[in-house]
């Protein structure tokens, strides 16, 4: 082989890795403002976060997010998936990012980007109006449902190992379980404190919410993949604190919540 043909054969080599290294380090925010548009996940069955209401995409999400793509310059496309194709189809690149409230998870942390906290996420039960539960742990021996996949169910799990044994019954949402629970067919469902004090608000003649919650305080935030969202991160953080300074955070939260939340400015660690 010719001195110029290695010669050659090199600079193609390290033409090709810094093709590789670009390509690696491409910022997913510079991609969607030249797009002019996010494209991101939710599963739109999730009130008071995510409610397809006569056949139009409502809730706390929505309000919250197409004030952030404001900030950002971009029209946000919403897709309803249900939870447990979301996080993958967001790891192979379905779409840019996920708007459904993620609960933080040291294991999720390590693998996907998480933004400063929408909202709390501790586990609460929710059981049928005139149910014998007064605290979680008279959920001892019974049988409570959840939706597969979640953080809730991780913790409801955890709580039955503590309290001396819970049978759970997993399902592919929670309107699912709650449904089961209004035609006596489950003691409790679990999920996140806001989830169900909207629901027993909405429908007090079905559902009682059994207090306090229990398992360790969480919060939601949405997600992004890891790599080359850093910028993508900080933008969305940077108008969710201009929101809370300007008070339309808090009148979203009065709207869908009830009640305005302090909430962190990043999420805390576990």
């Amino acid at each position: 082989m010719s001195v110029h043909t290695t010669l050659k054969s090199a600079l193609i080599g390290l033409a090709a890795l810094g093709l590789t290294v670009t390509g690696a380090l491409a910022d997913q925010l510079d991609d969607i403002k030249a797009a002019g548009k996010i494209t991101v996940a939710t599963e739109m069955h999730y009130a008071p976060f995510d409610i397809l209401e006569n056949g139009q995409y409502v809730g706390f999400n929505r309000d919250l997010f197409d004030e952030i793509a404001k900030e950002l310059g971009v029209t946000p496309e919403y897709q309803d998936l249900p939870w447990t194709a979301i996080l993958p189809g967001l790891e192979v690149k379905k779409f840019d990012f996920v708007t459904a409230p993620v609960t933080y998870t040291p294991e999720r942390a390590e693998r996907y980007a998480f933004t400063a906290p929408i909202s709390d996420a501790t586990v609460m039960m929710v059981q049928k109006a005139g149910g014998a539960l007064t605290k979680p742990e008279d959920a001892k021996g019974k049988t409570v449902g959840a939706q597969q996949g979640t953080a809730q169910l991780a913790q409801l799990e955890a709580f039955g190992k503590k309290i001396g044994g819970i049978t759970i019954k997993e399902y592919a949402s929670t309107d699912e379980a709650y449904a089961d629970v209004a035609a006596g067919r489950l003691d409790a469902a679990v999920a996140s404190a806001p989830l169900i004090n909207y629901m027993v608000k909405q429908r007090p003649e079905v559902f009682a919410a059994v207090n306090p919650p229990f398992g360790d305080p969480t919060y939601f935030g949405f997600v992004a993949r890891k790599e080359g969202t850093e910028t993508l991160i900080k933008a969305i953080n940077d108008a969710m604190a201009k929101m809370q300074a300007d008070g339309r955070f808090a009148k979203i939260q009065e709207k869908w919540i009830g009640a305005k939340t302090e909430l962190p400015t990043e999420m805390p660690k576990l």
